[in-house]
């Protein structure tokens, strides 16, 4: 059978949040065959079939701008609270 899965993840190093990077990928048998990152700001292919669905889908404004708020609505908000509870335990 095939495997599909998506891995999102927030990447940070400092305690203000002004460095924090997400990255979204979409993976098909182990591989991952298209990734968002928010530094870059546009989903990028890795197969031929990647770099075919992520043009489609940089040519969709509001899926992209959707993703580009993830930084703030998902990482920002959760990494605060991450933050909060560490500095809060030590």
């Amino acid at each position: 059978g095939y495997f599909y899965s998506r891995w999102r993840k927030c990447i940070w190093s400092s305690h203000d949040l002004s460095d924090i990077v997400y990255i979204d990928n979409y993976i098909f048998n182990k591989d991952v065959h298209i990734q968002f990152n928010s530094t870059v700001g546009k989903y990028v292919g890795y197969t031929e079939h990647g770099v075919y669905n992520a043009e489609l889908w940089n040519n969709n404004t509001d899926q992209l701008q959707s993703e580009r708020a993830e930084v703030e609505r998902y990482c920002k908000y959760n990494a605060d609270i991450d933050q909060k509870t560490i500095t809060d335990k030590s």
